[in-house]
């Protein structure tokens, strides 16, 4: 009797130490629960995105634009960027904006006329992109949701020209507004059963008037510090092409992005 006793103790005392083990690796999953509890997350971030295509002025002038992450950055004159999420269930809604004002200037000689054009470009734009989504997986490595909803631009650009020495100057200046209908899905799959994770996100549009096709898409690796804070670096990528007379022909803007979530 007295040996049951002492091996009762010694697997209690076993299965106690043994436990928070247990919950400790549970609190360090990367992969959401849907429940029936509603959750949050907030996450602010840095997009240092570069600019590749041809922005159009006035639908005859068009500038093709190829800057760097490290151009665009030196240029950038205000922005935020910032994502947030709201769940319960399956059913969530997010919303994503970014909103930045690039300035670029420089000079071009004439040839054969001695004399130099100096040049302004100013991008203004705001992006925001909003959907409802719905849970499609959420397994214990893996969560996907569904998403159908809208992304808005609001852009414009501005090229200030003159003939440095001289008062000749001249403003030309186009603007873009559009909202295109998008579909895609997001999510993000466990690495080896570790707090480490690859999120993922695409969606596709069209239809908003302006805009031919758009499309974006994100992937890279992350990190749960517990059931607080996630931290995450990806690479990013945000196209537009947009009928004559929108102000980015065929553009692609991307770069690499790091992120901090912090989850409530």
């Amino acid at each position: 009797m007295n040996k049951q006793i002492i091996s009762t103790i010694l697997l209690a005392c076993a299965l106690c130490s043994w436990l928070p083990l247990v919950n400790a690796a549970e609190e360090l999953t990367p992969i959401p629960k849907a429940s029936d509890a509603w959750r949050f997350e907030v996450t602010p971030y840095l997009w240092l995105t570069g600019i590749k295509g041809t922005m159009n002025f006035d639908n005859s002038l068009a500038k093709s634009a190829d800057y760097s992450s490290g151009n665009v950055l030196s240029n950038l004159k205000s922005g935020g960027m910032i994502a947030a999420e709201a769940h319960n269930g399956n059913w969530g809604v997010m919303g994503d904006l970014i909103s930045a004002t690039l300035q670029h200037s420089g000079a071009i000689p004439v040839q054969g006329r001695g004399v130099t054009l100096g040049d302004k470009i100013t991008l203004q734009q705001t992006v925001l992109t909003g959907a409802a989504t719905y849970t499609v997986a959420n397994t214990k490595d893996a969560y996907v949701d569904a998403l159908l909803g809208v992304r808005a631009i609001d852009i414009t650009a501005t090229l200030n020209g003159n003939l440095e020495g001289t008062s000749i100057s001249r403003t030309i200046s186009n603007k873009t507004s559009t909202v295109d209908p998008i579909v895609g899905a997001k999510g993000r799959y466990r690495i080896a059963d570790t707090s480490w994770y690859i999120p993922a996100y695409a969606d596709i549009g069209s239809g908003g008037g302006t805009t031919n096709l758009t499309w974006q898409v994100m992937a890279g690796v992350g990190k749960s510090f517990g059931s607080l804070i996630d931290a995450s670096l990806t690479y990013r990528a945000l196209y537009y092409d947009m009928k004559s007379g929108g102000v980015l022909q065929k553009t692609t803007m991307q770069g690499p992005q790091a992120a901090i979530t912090f989850k409530f």
